[in-house]
C-alpha cells in the first residue's frame, strides 16, 4: 500500500458539504438549494439534470487522486477516508440508477419478480476497486436498492406540492432511514422492524399508499453469489383491513388455525403474520376498530415478536414491521378506553397525519389540478391535457367554491371517472360534519358568532383534521386543556 494521502483542503470542504446533502432526507425543503451550491449551473427545477451535474463534480474532485483509474479509499487518512468513501458512494450509486429504476419499473409491474440482477457483477466490481471488501460492497449495493425504492415509491405514490404533502414524504422517509442515514446505516438497518409506524387520516386520503411507500422500502440483502436479492419487495408487503372481518375470524386472519381449530376450521390457514416476509411490513387497517381482546394479543406479538397460531401449540416468530392506521379520533379514543394506552405506546414510534384534499387545495389550488392530470393519465393510460382540461371545467362548473371533499382523493378518482362517463360531477350531497368548514365560514360572514363558539368550532375542525389535542393547541395557541374543553364542547358540530 502507498503512503497516505491527505485531501487538498477545497476538496476537503466540499466532501464535506457533500456529505451533509447526501445523508439528509431528500425532501427537506432545504435541499434543492443545497444541491443547487454543490452543482452550480444546473437547473434546480430538473432532479436527474442536477444529480448529473453534482455526479460531474465530484468525479472532478476525485480526479486528482485515481491511480490507475480508480481512486482506493484505503490510501486516505482516518479523517479524510469517511469522506472519500461518501463521494465513492455517490458515484457507485449514481452509476446503477437507471438499471436500478428499471428493475423496479418491471417488478412493481409484476413482470420481474426475484429476477437475477444482471449489472450487480459490475457494480460490485466497481465497489471493490474502490477498496471496499466484497462482503461491504454487497451491503452497499442493496443499500442502493433500499434507497432508489423508497424515493421511487414515495416520490410517485404521493403525489402532490402542497405544504403538508411535502411534509408527508419527508415523515415517510424518516419511517424508513430515521433522520439521520448515517445512524440507520450504522445501527438500524437490521434492526426498523422494532419501529412501528401509526397513520391517522380521513377516509379517502391515502393512508393505504403512504403504507406501502414504508412497507416495500425495507433493506433486502443482496445474495452475491446468487446474483439476486433475498427477497422481492413486491409480496414483501401485506395488509389487512380489520374493519372488513367480525371478531371471531380476525384472530384466524393475523395469526392462522390449525385444522380442526374450530368449526369449519377444515384445514390449516397462514396467517398474515406469518405470510410477512421478515424483509417486509404487515399493515393493519381500520385499528381503531378492533377489540381490547385483539390489541392485548397485537401487544404481544409486537412485545416478544412471537404468535401461535390458533389450536397449535408452535411459537412462531414474526420478523416483520407492522403500520397501522385508523380515520377515528385516537384521543377520543383513547379517553374512552376503546384503544389501550399501552397498546398506542408500542405501536407510536412514529405517529403520521395523512392531509385530507381540502387541507392541501386550500395550501395550494394548484393542486386539484394536478391530481386530476395524474388520474386521467392512469385512467386513459397515458398524459392527456386535452381530457384533463375538460375534467377541470366540469368540476369548476359544477361544485361550488370551496368544495370540501368529503371522501377525499378516494371520492376525486370516482368524480373523474363520472365525468368521464357523464360529463358532470355534482359531489357529495349528503349534509355530513366535514362540510363544517363551509358552515363556519358562513356564519363568519353572517357576524353570527359569538367569541366561544367561534373559537369552539375552528378547534373542533382542526381536531378532525389533526386529530390530536395537542396539534390543536399549538396551531391556536391555547393551552391543551382549553383546547380540549372547546373541542368536546363543539365536536357534534364538526
Amino acid at each position: 500500500m502507498s503512503r497516505t494521502v491527505a485531501l487538498k483542503t477545497a476538496d476537503r470542504r466540499f466532501l464535506r458539504d457533500l456529505e451533509q446533502v447526501l445523508f439528509g432526507n431528500p425532501f427537506s425543503p432545504e435541499r434543492p438549494s443545497k444541491m443547487g451550491r454543490l452543482a452550480p449551473g444546473a437547473d434546480a427545477g430538473d432532479l436527474p439534470s442536477v444529480y448529473n451535474a453534482l455526479a460531474q463534480v465530484v468525479r472532478a474532485c476525485l480526479q486528482s487522486y485515481e491511480i490507475g483509474g480508480s481512486v482506493d479509499r484505503r490510501r486516505f487518512g482516518s479523517d479524510d477516508q469517511p469522506l472519500v468513501e461518501t463521494a465513492l458512494l455517490y458515484l457507485a450509486y449514481h452509476r446503477v440508477v437507471p438499471d436500478f429504476d428499471r428493475l423496479i419499473e418491471r417488478q412493481a409491474s409484476g413482470a420481474g419478480g426475484s429476477e437475477p440482477v444482471g449489472f450487480g457483477d459490475r457494480a460490485l466490481a466497481d465497489l471493490v476497486a474502490s477498496g471496499f471488501s466484497e462482503a461491504e460492497a454487497s451491503q452497499f449495493f442493496a443499500f442502493f436498492f433500499q434507497l432508489r425504492r423508497a424515493y421511487y415509491f414515495v416520490d410517485r405514490l404521493l403525489v402532490g406540492d402542497a405544504p403538508s404533502m411535502r411534509q408527508l414524504r419527508l415523515q415517510l422517509w424518516n419511517s424508513v432511514f430515521t433522520h439521520d442515514m448515517r445512524i440507520y446505516g450504522r445501527w438500524l438497518w437490521n434492526r426498523m422492524e422494532e419501529f412501528s409506524t401509526l397513520l391517522l387520516g380521513e377516509t379517502g386520503t391515502g393512508k393505504g399508499s403512504a403504507a406501502a411507500a414504508i412497507g416495500r422500502s425495507a433493506f433486502i440483502p443482496y445474495l452475491a453469489d446468487r446474483r439476486r436479492f433475498a427477497a422481492d419487495f413486491t409480496a414483501s408487503f401485506v395488509s389487512i383491513n380489520l374493519s372488513q372481518f367480525p371478531l371471531t375470524l380476525i384472530e384466524s386472519e393475523l395469526f392462522g388455525h390449525r385444522k380442526g381449530a374450530f368449526t369449519g376450521a377444515i384445514d390449516h390457514h397462514q396467517g398474515l403474520f406469518e405470510r410477512c416476509s421478515a424483509h417486509g411490513a404487515l399493515f393493519l387497517d381500520e385499528i381503531g376498530e378492533v377489540g381490547a381482546s385483539v390489541q392485548i394479543k397485537l401487544l404481544q406479538v409486537l412485545q416478544e415478536r412471537v404468535f401461535t397460531p390458533i389450536g397449535s401449540h408452535d411459537a412462531k416468530r414474526f420478523a416483520g414491521r407492522v403500520i397501522a392506521a385508523t380515520n377515528r379520533p385516537l384521543e377520543e379514543l383513547r379517553k374512552t378506553g376503546r384503544f389501550r394506552d399501552d397498546f398506542f405506546y408500542r405501536l407510536c414510534s412514529q405517529v403520521v397525519v395523512v392531509p385530507p384534499l381540502r387541507q392541501r387545495i386550500a395550501e395550494d389550488p394548484t393542486e386539484l389540478q394536478r391530481l386530476v392530470e395524474l388520474l386521467t393519465a392512469r385512467m386513459i393510460g397515458e398524459p392527456a391535457p386535452e381530457v384533463s382540461r375538460t375534467v377541470m371545467v366540469a368540476l369548476r362548473r359544477d361544485l361550488p367554491d370551496f368544495y370540501p371533499w368529503p371522501g377525499n382523493v378516494r371520492e376525486l378518482e370516482q368524480a373523474v371517472r363520472r365525468i368521464l362517463l357523464t360529463g358532470g360531477y355534482r359531489g357529495d350531497t349528503i349534509d355530513r360534519s366535514r362540510s363544517a368548514e363551509d358552515r363556519l365560514a358562513a356564519a363568519v360572514r353572517d357576524g353570527s358568532l359569538a367569541v366561544d363558539e367561534l373559537v369552539g368550532r375552528y378547534c373542533a375542525i382542526l381536531y378532525r383534521r389533526h386529530a390530536t389535542f395537542a396539534e390543536v393547541a399549538d396551531r391556536t395557541g391555547l393551552d391543551r386543556r382549553t383546547a380540549r374543553k372547546h373541542i368536546l364542547a363543539w365536536s357534534d358540530d364538526a
